[in-house]
């Protein structure tokens, strides 16, 4: 008999089903399990006394195969499916589970998040975290169709490299057979490479890595980032308008495919958001802010600063999204563009969602000399980033782009309290394991 998941499984019909026993209910007369596999939880029924033994013998979470006929159902059990049940015939135990070190069944969370991550292979069996997942994977399904409607290629970029990819800090050294090479902390150099050498619309979606000290709710030292990068454009407006445009595809696409699942498992509605986004100059926030009481850098805005604009633009505009753009040169890379008509100001932005930044973006110089003039401002090593220098020297068009951490995204969306749930397997300054 072929294997059949929970979710299949309909009225009428003989299934042989394999999961996890989620839980079990032990009647005098009649036993109760759920069985959970990757779509999810179903309701069985074991009546036959011969069997009873057998129930005896399992576990919480054990593996077990189990055949039965389907039947409409009469008893409802929550998390499992309310339609069908299963009346079983034959149980066999695959794989016995010792005692739990932590439960996957337990309805309210009680276990501390770091208890729960060295065991995280038993955490991510609860099927609120599988949802997670599943909803990061059709994400990403919806941001290729972004991506393929509108000819953008896909690049994967080395992640060992000679020379910083950022500033000198946040980095992680490696020996490179007898020579130092660096973790790389952004694609943003090969993201330029490839608009010299003709890509014109890339994206990318891979790991980098951050020494970031930071112990928060949302830093980790190794995650997964989606970068793009378009070339010919007129300004960071440009880059402005497809980032939201792509935000409001996917979002769109998350909402009709799981908005219910979202709204009932998390207990967030998943907002649409309107184009275009709210935008305000970096100057006008610092404005907004300190009328406020924000007594944070004058340059940029920190955690708090960012949770000040977003109640500013909420009521303002009634929007989740605002961007913030024209950044002070002192707080911007080497390589972002300056505003010729005000040297001390950059092209470049940075995407506030529910008060959180979740995107940095900037048109990009592409003059040569102007690069090499901005690198020694910013007291680079011209030696040590002359690959890089050389991919402006044979005809660079203006190009500009953005990443997004998606890990970060998820949290923000399905409102949970900390990135490391979103991310399979974290890795912050105090964990290497699992």
């Amino acid at each position: 008999m072929k294997r059949e998941y929970t979710k299949e499984a309909k009225a009428g019909e003989k299934v042989m089903l394999q999961g996890w026993i989620h839980e079990i209910r032990d009647l005098a007369k009649m036993k109760f399990l759920l069985l959970r596999d990757a779509t999810g939880i179903i309701q069985c029924i074991v009546k036959e006394e011969g069997l009873f033994d057998k129930i005896k013998e399992i576990t919480l979470e054990s593996v077990v195969e189990i055949k039965g006929t389907v039947n409409k159902a009469n008893v409802k059990a929550e998390l499992a499916r309310s339609d069908v049940e299963v009346l079983v015939e034959e149980i066999k135990i695959i794989n016995k589970a010792e005692s739990l070190p932590i439960l996957v069944n337990e309805k309210t969370i009680t276990t501390e998040l770091p208890t729960r991550l060295d065991w995280r292979h038993l955490d991510l069996r609860k099927p609120k975290n599988l949802l997670i997942f599943k909803i990061w994977t059709f994400m990403e399904k919806a941001m290729r169709e972004f991506w393929d409607e509108n000819g953008f290629i896909q690049i994967y970029t080395p992640k060992f490299m000679s020379s910083p990819s950022e500033s000198g800090a946040e980095l992680f050294s490696v020996d490179y057979f007898g020579k130092k090479a660096y973790l790389a902390q952004s694609p943003q150099f090969y993201k330029q490479m490839a608009m010299a050498a003709g890509f014109e619309k890339i994206f990318e979606i891979g790991p980098v890595f951050r020494a970031n000290p930071s112990h928060t709710t949302r830093h980790d030292t190794e995650f997964t980032m989606i970068d793009m990068e378009i070339s010919f454009i007129k300004s960071h407006d440009d880059v402005m308008a497809l980032e939201e445009r792509w935000i409001h595809h996917f979002i769109k696409r998350i909402k009709e495919e799981y908005g219910d699942g979202i709204e009932k498992v998390f207990g967030v509605k998943v907002v649409v958001p309107k184009i275009p986004f709210p935008k305000m100059t970096m100057e006008e926030a610092q404005k907004l802010v300190r009328e406020k009481g924000y007594n944070g850098p004058k340059d940029d805005l920190d955690a708090e600063g960012e949770k000040l604009i977003f109640e500013v633009v909420k009521e303002k505009y009634g929007h989740e999204f605002v961007f913030i753009k024209d950044y002070p040169w002192s707080a911007r890379p080497f390589y972002h563009m300056s505003n010729p008509e005000n040297p001390g100001i950059t092209k470049s932005f940075d995407l506030i969602w529910k008060g959180t930044e979740v995107t940095t973006g900037a048109q990009r110089e592409h003059r040569y000399d102007t690069l090499v003039k901005q690198a020694k401002e910013k007291k680079i090593s011209l030696e040590l980033i002359k690959d890089y220098l050389n991919f402006f020297k044979y005809g660079m068009p203006p190009h500009g782009g953005f990443a997004v951490s998606p890990t970060r995204f998820l949290m923000l969306m399905l409102n949970i309290k900390n990135v490391r749930e979103a991310t399979f397997l974290p890795r912050d300054t105090e964990r290497l394991t699992p």
